[in-house]
């Protein structure tokens, strides 16, 4: 399995277990990240120590926040969808690289883990 393979079976384990996801913000909200072909995705971690390096490795005055899972699984997932988001999970090493997924896929993956 790949790095980000294992990042994101890494995350679909352990957020039901923890009801808890992990991301990083400012005083203007989350990070976006647009890659080469127009994707925007929204990242999203399993532990906070996944999203303090991660806020460690963007700079600019990142820090860590949490939301219960259902808040996420129930509102901002929807809200990503409707906006065209995509959901970046667990993304790691020195450049925040990892698999992305639609809102709906994480849904789907979320309810196969519970």
């Amino acid at each position: 399995m790949s790095q980000s393979g294992s990042q994101a079976a890494a995350f679909f384990r352990d957020v039901p277990q923890t009801g808890v996801v992990w991301y990083v913000r400012d005083d203007e909200g989350c990070p976006v990240h647009q890659s080469s072909d127009g994707t925007r995705s929204l990242p999203y971690w399993s532990t906070s120590a996944r999203a303090a390096r991660a806020a460690k490795i963007w700079g600019h005055g990142l820090r860590v926040g949490s939301m219960p899972l259902d808040v996420w699984r129930d509102s901002d997932l929807p809200v990503a969808a409707d906006e065209g988001f995509m959901i970046g999970i667990n993304w790691s090493g020195p450049r925040l690289v990892g698999w992305s997924f639609t809102p709906a896929e994480v849904l789907n993956r979320l309810a196969a883990a519970d």
